[in-house]
Formats: structure tokens, C-alpha cells, sequence
């Protein structure tokens, strides 16, 4: 058991939860304490939450193609709070987005095909190293 916090969420209007369902029990699984907010989040209540359980990492899923919006939304938000917690993304994020994103503040993005070992490593990379 790692015993690491992870929040993830769902931002947005996007209302596919299965995917992010999949992944939550894929970190509960790998010894991660999972957190899910539910659907509809705004990046201010994820950032709040984020920082009131006092997680090691965020994991936003998105699908609806708002990435690009709604990722470095919520960094700000987290960010204006004082936190440093690392955020990943996950979804359909095509290639072109990957480097603003990063910019943007986003530790890792995961796609489609992820594997449930990448996804759990990627999560541990990214509370590791910040």
C-alpha cells in the first residue's frame, strides 16, 4: 500500500463516468486512497477540495474536449490557494495539446490505452516528483 490521497474529478458538463470510474478503482487497487468528486465540477471545487483533503495528487478526467479551458483552470485554482498538488489529466487529449498543457502546469496526461500499471507508475511519478 502506498498510502497516497488522490482527488479525482470529473470538470465540466462532460457526464461520461465510466472511464474515470475504471481508473479509480485502478489506484484504489494499486494502494492509492481515491477521492472521487462526482460529475459536473467546477475547477473552484475541485481546487477546494483538493486542498481541504489534503491529497498528494488530482486526477481530472475529461472527454468533452474542454482540456485546453478547464486543465489550467483548475492549476490556477490550486495554485491560488498556495498548493503545489501535481495534476494529471487523463482522456482524450490529442497530441498537439500535450506541450501547453504542460506548460499550463499539468504534470501528466494519460490517453486512451493507458494501462492500468501506466496509470498507477504515472500517479506515483507525479506525487513523487511534484
Amino acid at each position: 500500500m502506498s498510502g497516497e490521497r488522490i482527488l479525482i474529478a470529473k470538470v465540466g458538463l462532460d457526464g461520461h463516468d465510466r472511464g474515470i470510474k475504471v481508473v479509480a478503482r485502478i489506484l484504489r487497487d494499486a494502494g492509492f486512497e481515491v477521492i472521487y468528486t462526482g460529475l459536473f465540477q467546477t475547477p473552484e471545487t475541485v481546487a477546494a477540495a483538493a486542498v481541504d483533503e489534503d491529497v498528494d495528487a488530482i486526477g481530472l478526467s475529461m472527454l468533452s474536449g474542454a482540456h485546453m479551458t478547464l486543465a489550467p483552470l483548475v492549476v490556477a485554482e490550486v495554485r491560488k490557494r498556495g498548493s503545489e498538488i501535481p495534476i494529471i489529466l487523463g482522456g482524450i487529449v490529442p497530441d498537439h495539446d500535450l506541450d501547453e498543457l504542460r506548460a499550463a502546469g499539468i504534470s501528466t496526461v494519460l490517453t486512451p490505452g493507458a494501462t492500468a500499471e501506466q496509470i498507477a507508475n504515472e500517479v506515483r511519478n507525479a506525487v513523487t516528483t511534484g
